[in-house]
């Protein structure tokens, strides 16, 4: 391709990348992205499609989560994307688990968040058969869109209003301040955001070697339809100490101690329980965390196993498994990874696995940031 220049480059079209397109898209700027895959391929469609507010980390992290949902609401009648299901069950199964979810009721992250009792979760529940059930904590706010479609879907829309083109198949090697250089030719800028993922090595390694950015890989499974529908996504014990929102509390350290005695396996292998439902019935179920440079790209049976034991912990039977994967996103301490390079260049990376869950509202910011960058440099 020649030259062109446009308002904005964006390298990466998973849904970081996507979430930038739609808030420069929304400004009036015109927008090119540029990604070297045929279609989404990575974590954008290797996850649940779990768009989750309870339970993300107090102040910030928390307050993208809650934008990032209203804005999945917003744009998913116009862009053809299913809402599949609504809210979340936080399960819990002992009396610790119950009073970090007391705890955390407390907080000004609960809002429109209830406790259920033990008969409430159940009829809830029904007609699963849960084990150990002393309550649950419902929240309303959680929407779950089927990543697969959902990710192709937005990019479409996207394009289909004119102000974003996305280029596949095109390789960047080189971004400086207002230039792109790719397989295909040079495209000219006014700003430029870089969001590569878990690609570390590609477009400024020294930047995220210096953040310690690693990978995370993890494991997933569909199963088969169970014969009833969930009435919201479901999770159990051990997301209380995984989520930070929950995790941070004092008294999750209680929890964690007695999950150290009695699941050492699963805290081993970073599992805990999350299930959603398509719109087939069909149940996504994950997920375990392990972490490396280069993750290899085998599944292990038996964390699928340890999955699968707490997945019957809760729900009793075990549907037949119909697919199984593996995924990988970016890893470091923190949530996200925002640098500017250079002058009028981004660096993004959401680095705690919430990319669909708070990728919409970090865009903004970025946006909002580069906005009189983008506009200086049109004058």
């Amino acid at each position: 391709m020649p030259d062109e220049a446009f308002d904005l480059a964006i390298v990466g079209a998973g849904i970081v990348g996507l979430a930038h397109a739609l808030a420069a898209s929304r400004l009036g700027l015109r927008v090119v992205m540029l990604d070297r895959d045929a279609q989404a391929n990575g974590a954008s469609v290797r996850n649940f499609g779990f768009v989750t507010v309870t339970g993300q980390e107090q102040g910030a992290v928390w307050r993208r989560a809650r934008r990032s949902r209203d804005v999945w609401a917003e744009i998913a009648g116009p862009a053809g994307i299913a809402i599949e299901q609504r809210g979340l069950l936080m399960v819990a199964q002992r009396p610790e688990a119950e009073a970090v979810i007391e705890a955390f009721l407390r907080t000004e992250m609960a809002e429109d968040c209830a406790w259920l009792d033990r008969a409430a979760a159940a009829a809830r529940l029904a007609p699963m058969a849960p084990g150990r059930l002393r309550g649950a904590l419902a929240s309303p706010i959680e929407l779950r869109v089927e990543s697969r479609r959902a990710v192709p879907a937005l990019a479409r829309w996207l394009e289909a209003g004119g102000r974003v083109a996305i280029r596949r198949g095109v390789a960047v090697h080189g971004v400086s301040t207002g230039r792109v250089e790719t397989s295909a030719g040079t495209i000219r800028a006014g700003a430029i955001v870089v969001c590569p993922g878990d690609d570390l090595a590609t477009l400024f390694p020294e930047t995220l070697a210096r953040a310690a950015v690693t990978r995370c890989k993890l494991q997933m499974m569909r199963l088969a339809a169970p014969g009833f529908r969930l009435p919201a996504a479901i999770m159990s014990d051990l997301g209380l100490v995984r989520y930070l929102g929950y995790a941070a509390l004092p008294e999750a350290a209680a929890l964690r101690a007695r999950l150290e005695a009695e699941q050492p396996d699963h805290l081993a292998h970073g599992i805990h329980l999350i299930v959603a439902q398509g719109a087939d019935g069909s149940l996504i179920v994950g997920d375990s965390h392990h972490y490396a440079q280069t993750p290899d790209p085998f599944s292990s049976e038996a964390v699928d196993r340890l999955i699968l034991d707490e997945f019957a912990a809760v729900f009793g039977v075990v549907p037949p498994v119909l697919e199984r994967w593996t995924g990988t996103y970016a890893s470091a301490a923190g949530h996200s990874l925002v640098e500017a390079p250079m002058e009028g260049v981004r660096l993004v990376v959401v680095t705690g696995g919430t990319g669909a869950s708070t990728g919409f509202a970090l865009a903004e910011e970025v946006i909002g940031d580069l906005t009189n960058h983008i506009i200086g440099a049109a004058a």
